[in-house]
């Protein structure tokens, strides 16, 4: 097993605080304290990622560490721009019956750690999300825990939730099997995710 690079430990140490200290769901903070103990032992580290898609090019906007005001929200993204030359971006596959037209070219996914990430194990997925403008984001589920950090103005619904902003800094959990969406105004959104996959075999 290959040693962990110190740009991505630096990331992970940075995101992980970050999540601990604004989630203020109790089932988020246990997910969180499972992940955080998953991954003090490194996985399988993976060759350098297939990069960007056009919809990337906003990150010259929502990911500067200088829009942040939060000292450790500043230092995930500036850990973030770190690493994110080694990631694949890629569409959302699946059911997009929910989602707006612009979909396919207004968002992008990339997983940090778990299936396709710079790390690769099942037990923790972390990626980041983000979204163009006028971007509606389909319903979707899926079996692990997850949650939220959002790094810029945006939308969210849950189960029977209306629509809430989070805000910047914001926190949310989605519980196993929930249905969920985000979506964005007039500004693009960056949100990062934690989901806890460890408990389920099928991860």
């Amino acid at each position: 097993m290959a040693d962990r690079p110190d740009e991505l430990q630096t990331f992970l140490d940075a995101s992980l605080d970050a999540f601990e200290a604004h989630a203020d769901h109790p089932r988020a903070q246990a997910s969180l304290a499972k992940i955080r103990a998953a991954l003090a032992e490194p996985g399988e580290m993976a060759e350098k990622g297939a990069g960007r898609l056009p919809v990337c090019a906003l990150l010259d906007e929502v990911a500067v560490p200088e829009r942040f005001e939060a000292p450790d929200l500043r230092r995930v993204i500036k850990a973030f721009g770190d690493i994110e030359p080694r990631l694949t971006w890629e569409i959302r596959g699946g059911d997009m019956s929910t989602a707006s037209e612009n979909i396919a070219e207004g968002h992008a996914n990339a997983r940090i750690v778990g299936p396709g990430g710079i790390e690769r194990r099942s037990d923790v997925w972390l990626g980041v999300s983000l979204l163009a403008p006028h971007v509606r984001y389909p319903d979707h589920n899926h079996p692990p825990e997850e949650t939220y950090l959002v790094f810029s103005e945006g939308e969210f619904r849950h189960g029977d939730s209306g629509w809430f902003a989070p805000g910047v800094g914001g926190s949310l959990y989605n519980e196993p099997g929930i249905s969920h969406a985000m979506r964005t105004g007039d500004a693009p959104m960056l949100a990062m995710w934690a989901l806890w996959a460890g408990d389920r075999t099928e991860a």
